[in-house]
């Protein structure tokens, strides 16, 4: 990371600038600083990259079929949110001068915010992350299949039911062809793993494994036998999360998902379109005659929703709102998931500035 942003020039941007002080601090971890040509494209039109790019320095143009459509200078005002960051991309972004631009995955960005807000996780309450020289920690974990598949409303639950255990150098933590029982997080130390085969039964080094890796999964969610042998190179620290604990919390909570065709149906019956994204991405791109409730707001703003209305709840995504769907659910509210978020949604249903 570059000494031009800081957590103080990050907050700058939107939605980054919804995020706790923590939280923040890794997101800055996982940014990408990138230099760009005047004259060099930034992405394309139709591109479908779940990346999030924002303009530090310079400025560039975004283009349509009839040329430039607007331009984007870095410190103005429009130019601290996500720049045309909907899927598939409906411009394409061109350098106007040299520039510099950082990118973050959205994915990460999305999760976080999520977490964020229903204010089930921060970084500190993991115990990892802290500055120790390995703080990529977050990446790694939202490439797990276990961790994608968690809905944002268990979260919370992942981490209280969560157990840490102290382990020592040598000691085996999961042995090949054992039945899986945990699924684990390294807070602190190195693991090997090996595989035993029959040519070489005292097993073939497959991988080491740090801080933050994660591993068992897989056994778990197969039902099948451990596949490898974990044993620890070092003294450490692990939390595990048993089998029971890491299934219940995989299944989705009772959650009434609906594609952008059928909708129709609904709002003729007098559904409301609910948006729970922040309001700088509300003006910047949204369904028309939705309302705005961000995530953060929505068990204070209860009270202004009507119990009898049916609520058609959408994010960028599908995360936040699966977690404002299972929040409003609780409390006797009617919803419905809009199914691929509102990339998924026609351009003559949406109003807004969508070019940043």
């Amino acid at each position: 990371m570059s000494e031009q942003i800081d957590i103080t020039t990050l907050a700058r941007f939107q939605p980054l600038n919804a995020l706790n002080p923590d939280n923040l601090e890794e997101v800055l971890k996982q940014l990408q600083l990138k230099k760009i040509k005047a004259g060099d494209y930034i992405f394309k039109k139709g591109d479908t990259e779940n990346c999030q790019v924002y303009l530090l320095e310079g400025s560039i143009d975004l283009l349509g079929n009839s040329g430039v459509l607007k331009s984007l200078v870095a410190g103005q005002e429009d130019s601290f949110n996500s720049i045309a960051h909907i899927l598939p991309r409906t411009v394409t972004a061109q350098a106007k001068t040299d520039c510099t631009i950082f990118t973050l995955d959205g994915n990460l960005v999305d999760v976080m915010l999520t977490w964020d807000q229903t204010g089930s996780y921060q970084v500190t309450e993991f115990g990892i992350g802290s500055g120790d020289g390995d703080d990529d920690w977050m990446s790694r974990i939202l490439q797990t299949e276990a961790f994608h598949r968690i809905p944002p409303a268990n979260i919370q639950a992942i981490f209280m039911r969560m157990e840490s255990v102290p382990v020592k150098a040598g000691e085996t933590i999961i042995k090949q062809g054992e039945d899986g029982e945990y699924f684990y997080i390294i807070k602190k130390g190195r693991c090997l793993v090996t595989r035993s085969m029959p040519e070489q039964p005292k097993g073939i080094k497959l991988a080491e494994l740090k801080d933050g890796d994660t591993f068992g999964e897989e056994a778990l969610i197969s039902n099948s036998t451990r596949n490898a042998s974990i044993t620890m190179l070092t003294n450490g620290m692990l939390s595990r999360l048993s089998k029971t604990d890491f299934l219940e919390l995989l299944n989705e909570p009772l959650l009434n998902w609906v594609s952008p065709a059928d909708t129709d149906v609904l709002l003729a019956d007098g559904a409301q379109w609910l948006d729970v994204r922040l309001p700088t991405e509300h003006s910047a791109d949204a369904i028309k005659d939705s309302l705005n409730i961000p995530l953060i707001f929505l068990r204070m703003k209860l009270n202004t929703l009507d119990p009898q209305t049916p609520y058609i709840v959408y994010c960028d995504t599908g995360r936040r709102s699966s977690a404002a769907s299972f929040l409003l659910n609780e409390r006797g509210f009617n919803t419905y998931i809009l199914k691929g978020g509102l990339s998924a949604v026609p351009e003559d249903m949406r109003v807004g500035n969508s070019l940043s």
